[in-house]
């Protein structure tokens, strides 16, 4: 542990929730000395709230070609504010970025350079109108966006509860600020190993919780596959995470009752979720940059159920070659409680909107970012 970061480190004491893994349905046991591998269940069909459709064409693109791979957007009043491929934050008043911070370090660019240039993902407003950042190597930060000035709330890198914090994703914040709670979707690969993760589908992802005022870190959900996007529900008593190589959406529960305990919110979507925030009507956005097309061929879904194959692809294949693999199919939906979809937007082949990341809903409209694309897509929803 880094006494310098002045944390206190307690594991969350809770029975283990009956059946999460059992489910032959999900995992199939592995010889010993391996890990499991989880299968997918059939794609749903592609029909109902999920019809493809082109309502995505719709957008148009913001900072095309000034900003590259704004994963996040938060806004304060009319100002936006997301974290780029070059390791800093941004804020966009009209048609200007303004460089608010950056927790790195120059060189950027290359894949060599992320873990010391930074690469900032969630991002959130706290109450005292400060920003919450996930930086996917060097920690989670609190923001004055205004300043500029950066504290680090906690290291990356550092060992928690015997694994380290490889991959810090996405982030939410209680009202009070005084609760922080962040994914860490790996222990073993690194943001820019993120395909090694997708296909290898290893369950070394967690669910932790900071408190601002103790400085106590707390695991509260682990053995997570890709947890990937977080969300507080209103009663702040769970979030639900994004459980992206299981194309699925669970409910971790962080307080209250069912305190260490977790359910499903939404099971087997017809593509693999990112980042999760809240929308106008009382739902949430979710984001899917890829499609599990049915009718249709998903080299994921496939790859799930042959582990075997996985090894020999990396030998043979770059990650950047392995992307071009992936349709660039983006996809949004509403979901409501009790994992009703109530409607989704399209855009087939990413023509206008590719690599969707997350979806942030201000003033009617939907801000699209992207964790590679060089533009923020925007959609009036009164067109649509």
């Amino acid at each position: 542990m880094n006494e310098s970061a002045g944390l206190r480190f307690r594991r969350l004491h809770r029975p283990q929730p009956r059946g999460l893994f059992s489910s032959r349905r999900f995992f199939a046991a592995a010889p010993a000395g391996r890990s499991w591998c989880c299968r997918l269940k059939e794609p749903p069909m592609m029909k109902g709230c999920w019809e493809p459709n082109l309502k995505l064409r719709e957008a148009q693109r913001l900072f095309e070609d000034q900003l590259v791979g704004p994963e996040s957007i938060a806004n304060i009043g009319d100002v936006l504010f997301s974290g780029t491929a070059d390791g800093k934050i941004v804020k966009l008043v009209g048609r200007r970025i303004h460089t608010v911070t950056r927790f790195g370090k120059l060189p950027c660019g290359s894949r060599e350079d992320e873990p010391t240039c930074g690469r900032p993902l969630g991002i959130r407003v706290g109450p005292n109108g400060t920003l919450f950042v996930a930086d996917a190597y060097l920690g989670l930060f609190e923001v004055n966006p205004t300043t500029g000035e950066a504290t680090r709330l906690v290291n990356g890198g550092q060992i928690v509860a015997g694994r380290k914090l490889s991959f810090i994703n996405d982030v939410a914040v209680t009202q009070d600020g005084k609760k922080v709670y962040f994914t860490d979707s790996s222990s073993r690969w690194q943001r820019r190993d993120y395909m090694h993760l997708i296909m290898e589908a290893t369950p070394d992802g967690r669910v932790l919780e900071y408190n601002t005022e103790t400085k106590e870190l707390t695991v509260v959900m682990e053995d997570l596959r890709f947890p990937n996007g977080i969300q507080l529900l209103p009663d702040e008593e769970s979030v639900l995470v994004a459980e992206t190589t299981m194309a699925r959406i669970r409910r971790v529960h962080v307080a209250g009752l069912n305190k260490g305990g977790m359910d499903t919110f939404m099971d087997n979507l017809p593509g693999f979720p990112d980042n999760i925030r809240p929308s106008s009507t009382g739902g949430y956005w979710v984001a899917m940059s890829a499609v599990r097309p049915n009718p249709g061929f998903s080299m994921l879904d496939f790859l799930s159920q042959r582990p075997w194959i996985k090894k020999f692809i990396f030998k043979l294949f770059s990650q950047d070659i392995l992307m071009k693999f992936v349709p660039r199919y983006s996809l949004v939906a509403e979901l409501h409680d009790g994992g009703v979809c109530t409607r989704s937007f399209h855009d087939p082949n990413g023509l206008v909107a590719a690599y969707i990341s997350e979806v942030h809903e201000h003033d009617g409209s939907l801000y699209l970012g992207s964790f590679r694309s060089p533009y923020i897509a925007k959609l009036d929803l009164s067109k649509v």
